[in-house]
């Protein structure tokens, strides 16, 4: 005579011991494919590096193609080159919200709504013939919805954009996700960050930027329907390129004593 499995005592531990099971499981494939996934997210930030900086050849190894670019740490509060942190292992975005490694900023300094500085960034260089042809600085800063996260390239002049594109961000499909269009982000080259007197001088306007006015160099048009990630995309530029981002370090690569 076979035995009643249907009890309350097998069916809680039946449960459990599938439960049991598929934690295993879960926790198996987060541990193996971990390594995969840091390799992923590494390629991943170096496609976008390479693309904002208009150096992606699609067909060709983004490894290979990342070997022309130096990764450099700059500590912001002096705006120099340093070797204090590994520039391999440091994280920017984990040390932003590390009081040992970010300085609070005040109300009236924190114009891109980030709270925290971290000490020290992580830059990306392009050398040639021993002289620095672009620079790559990480940017973030508020918009409507979330903290956007991406790149501004320059020429070697420090004022001359080459690219700026976002790696991450939540803001509205078909609004403020515009930013990742291409037709939008077409109008960023040759746009220029500072005047004649290194002082920031970059606006994203209101509707579209005038081509005949005098300050169209220093213009592009806003998002459509975005006021808010507009103004947010405005305001992280001009704290990254102020005294408060990575100004002193721009005014040292200039003067050659970063």
């Amino acid at each position: 005579m076979s035995a009643n499995n249907d009890t309350i005592q097998k069916t809680v531990i039946v449960t459990v011991l599938l439960c049991l099971v598929c934690s295993i499981v879960v926790s198996s494939a987060a541990v193996f494919l971990k390594p995969a996934q840091t390799e992923n997210k590494k390629l991943s930030m170096q496609r976008s590096i390479l693309e904002i900086a208009g150096l992606m050849e699609e067909g060709s190894s983004v490894k290979e193609q990342f070997k022309q670019i130096k990764t450099k740490i700059v500590d912001l509060r002096t705006g120099k080159f340093t070797d204090e942190v590994d520039a391999q292992a440091y994280e920017q975005r984990s040390a932003a919200k590390n009081p040992k490694l970010s300085t609070v900023l005040s109300g009236e300094q924190d114009i891109a709504s980030i709270k925290r500085r971290a000490h020290y960034a992580t830059v990306y260089l392009v050398e040639k013939q021993g002289k620095v042809d672009k620079l790559i600085l990480p940017v973030h800063g508020y918009g409507l919805w979330s903290t956007m996260y991406g790149f501004l390239a320059l020429q070697g002049d420090t004022k001359t954009v080459v690219g700026l594109g976002f790696y991450d961000h939540g803001e509205t499909p078909g609004l403020g996700g515009e930013v990742d269009n291409p037709k939008w982000k077409a109008q960023w080259p040759g746009k220029q960050v500072f005047n004649d007197q290194f002082t920031v001088d970059i606006a994203v306007v209101k509707g579209s930027a005038n081509p005949d006015s005098p300050k169209f160099k220093h213009q592009v048009d806003g998002l459509a329907g975005a006021t808010l990630t507009s103004r947010g995309l405005e305001n992280l530029l001009q704290f990254w390129l102020g005294e408060n981002g990575f100004g002193p370090f721009l005014t040292n690569v200039r003067k050659g004593e970063a």
